[in-house]
């Protein structure tokens, strides 16, 4: 049975992610701060770690570099589980040798399958170290291991650029050569009918990938991708990321569940915009725009009326006639191009 050291300082999550662990088949050690953590970790050690950042004593960063530091714990798998969302914090703890990083609330499926690759590849690579047979090393070992990992390769190795508020990134018809990974700002892509209307094809935020085409073949992009506020944007070669693939399995896996994902909120918008009354496109839209650019409710939005009417699917005419409907309800105040959500759980009972 495989132990795991689960460090957390909230009583009730610890007690929860330990129970879910135990009916897990695990083994399970916790301890309530970085300090006692370390300590643990020296006394045990565990198959593998899972560590919250934001810890009384000793936070998550500490416990990490203080394993680092042993050669009886520097090769233990170690996990990160935090509310801090934030690129550059994730890219923080990857840089520093975490083997993955969760955001909470988590995906109990997510825990466990994080949990059982890094298990696994800490075996395999434990095989290669004491095997006779063969020193070549593995394949993914001087690259990228998991989708974190590879985001900050993007960093690293990427070009960087900035983009103003309606600036293009790329055309239709430009070549794909790029692959591209959003480090702050709000990205539209959108396209054309063929009546020349507008049409938002989707919408991405700091921490997403955007430009995916074809990786063996140089297709153009079939979509426009500009900058909806100001934007930072790293760009690498599509050659890169393909090598990157071929060598890593892990990093395949992970990156074709990402793009399944945003393939079914894709189909579910599209069934949104289908059936779904003005009333409440216009809503999910809304929340939607305040979810993208990390704005608090009372906090205003600064959208244009045509790109709220394009990504809900509807006639300009008919958004502004609800914007209006729901400022005189209260759920919304209009200042010239500014909304500010004065109800979001109004909005959200229309979804």
């Amino acid at each position: 049975m495989k132990t795991i050291l689960l460090i957390e300082d909230d009583i009730v999550l610890r007690e929860n992610t330990a129970e879910l662990l135990e009916l897990s088949d695990y083994k399970v050690i916790t301890a309530p701060n970085g300090k006692i953590g370390i300590q643990t970790a020296k006394q045990e050690l565990p198959h593998l770690i899972v560590c919250d950042i934001m810890m009384p004593e000793v936070d998550g960063y500490g416990v990490l570099e203080a394993m680092a530091l042993e050669d009886a714990t520097k090769h233990i798998p170690f996990i990160f589980l935090s509310a801090k969302t934030e690129h550059k914090e994730v890219r923080r703890g990857m840089d520093m040798g975490a083997d993955d990083y969760l955001t909470k609330p988590f995906d109990e499926t997510e825990l466990l399958s994080a949990i059982e690759s890094r298990l696994a590849k800490s075996k395999i690579m434990a095989m290669r170290e004491t095997s006779s047979v063969s020193n070549q090393p593995m394949a993914d070992e001087d690259g990228p291991r998991n989708l974190n990992q590879l985001k900050n390769f993007f960093c690293d190795e990427g070009q960087e650029s900035q983009y103003k508020k309606g600036e293009t990134i790329y055309c239709a018809g430009d070549h794909s050569n790029s692959l591209f990974l959003i480090l702050d700002g709000v990205v539209k892509t959108h396209t054309m009918d063929d009546s020349a209307k507008e049409l938002i094809t989707g919408l991405y935020k700091a921490d997403d990938f955007l430009g995916f085409t074809s990786f063996d073949d140089n297709i153009p992009y079939v979509e426009t991708a500009t900058a909806m506020e100001k934007t930072e944007i790293v760009a690498i070669s599509k050659t890169y990321v393909r090598d990157i693939l071929k060598r890593s399995q892990d990093v395949s896996m992970e990156l074709m569940n990402l793009l399944a994902d945003n393939l079914s909120l894709v189909k579910e918008q599209l069934v949104q915009m289908a059936y779904s009354s003005v009333r409440k496109k216009t809503a999910r839209t809304i929340l939607q725009f305040v979810e993208l650019m990390d704005t608090k409710h009372n906090d205003s939005i600064r959208i244009s009326r045509s790109d709220l009417a394009t990504t809900a699917g509807i006639a300009t005419e008919s958004l502004i006639r609800t914007l209006s409907d729901f400022k005189k309800t209260g759920l919304i105040e209009i200042e010239g191009r500014d909304i500010r959500v004065l109800d979001v759980e109004g909005l959200r009972a229309m979804e």
